[in-house]
């Protein structure tokens, strides 16, 4: 081969090299992620933790290959920003990010998966059958009146990004995560979020997220959520206004705290007290409480705002 012959394929590979090296990050990251969709195992991975949160041992239950290669490709998948991982006690889930850098070229990447895929309704009625396994999903408590009263709340004005602090089996989560952006719920009890996940994914909800948190320090950014549910938490409390304190760093400047308390060894009037002392003595502006159902309440339930903010909202 002459020098000149050789000198051209240089400067040809050179001229590739340079175009690769000098190429716009977010043209480098979606070639990225057209390289890690490339495969059939990595899309059904993605369907699948874009329906619910998954672990290692479902998805791989799910699609029938060993746990070092599901794990190779979660891996991958992670580093291409098309999966997030997190840890829930001894589990580590994996789901497909609501937010994170630019979701809306994910979301428009993603949305090229074909909805009628076959493979994908199977692996999801997989996933279905093996959390309802568990005999705790099929005793899901539906509480109608309460379910009526929340949803009241939401008809003049949608919840926005939800959290639900002392979720628990995700009562709550699964009756307005329908009404919401986005919903987080918050328990320190594992087995009750697995028990909740299983009950998002039987309730097609992929917009909720279970996470482990304390009540009194939650790992969430300030002013981060629309509408925050203090679910049955603030009575048994040791110090309920810094769970109070809490919730209000995490709402946003119109947001509202909505407080539900279960009758139990206290009266609604003792509740309807603990009710409007907590709000003066945290700076609230406190709705009139409303009982569920009016006739033998089971359920105290208000709504409260910082002092100053619109009293049209609540």
């Amino acid at each position: 081969m002459g020098w000149d012959v050789c000198l051209l394929y240089c400067s040809a590979g050179y001229i590739k090299e340079s175009l690769y090296i000098y190429m716009k990050a977010s043209t480098d990251k979606i070639l990225k992620q057209f390289k890690a969709l490339a495969d059939p195992i990595k899309v059904r991975l993605v369907a699948l933790c874009g329906v619910a949160e998954c672990s290692v041992s479902e998805l791989t239950t799910v699609t029938g290959q060993s746990q070092p290669r599901i794990s190779q490709h979660l891996k991958q998948l992670c580093a291409a920003d098309l999966l997030e991982r997190f840890r829930d006690g001894h589990f580590v889930y994996y789901r497909v990010p609501t937010k994170g850098v630019d979701p809306l070229s994910r979301r428009r990447l993603l949305a090229l998966l074909p909805a009628d895929e076959p493979q994908f309704a199977k692996d999801t009625e997989r996933l279905r059958t093996l959390r309802a396994q568990d005999d705790r999903v099929a005793q899901a408590h539906d509480d109608r009146l309460l379910h009526k009263a929340l949803v009241e709340l939401t008809v003049a004005r949608p919840l926005g990004d939800l959290l639900d602090i002392g979720c628990g089996q995700g009562r709550l989560l699964k009756l307005l995560a329908s009404r919401a952006h986005r919903v987080v719920g918050v328990d320190i009890d594992p087995d009750a979020r697995r028990f909740a996940r299983a009950e998002m994914l039987l309730a097609g909800l992929p917009n909720c997220t279970l996470r482990q948190g304390d009540m009194f320090s939650l790992p969430f950014a300030d002013a981060e959520f629309d509408t925050i549910i203090l679910d049955d938490v603030l009575a048994s409390a040791g110090q309920p206004l810094k769970v109070l304190a809490e919730a209000l760093r995490l709402l946003k400047s119109d947001g509202r705290i909505l407080l539900l308390a279960s009758v139990g060894d206290k009266s609604v009037a003792e509740l309807h007290d603990n009710f409007t002392e907590w709000a003066v003595l945290t700076g609230m502006r406190l709705a009139k409480p409303r009982s569920i159902p009016e006739k033998r309440p089971e359920w105290l339930l208000a709504v409260a705002m910082s002092s100053g903010r619109a009293s049209a909202a609540a």
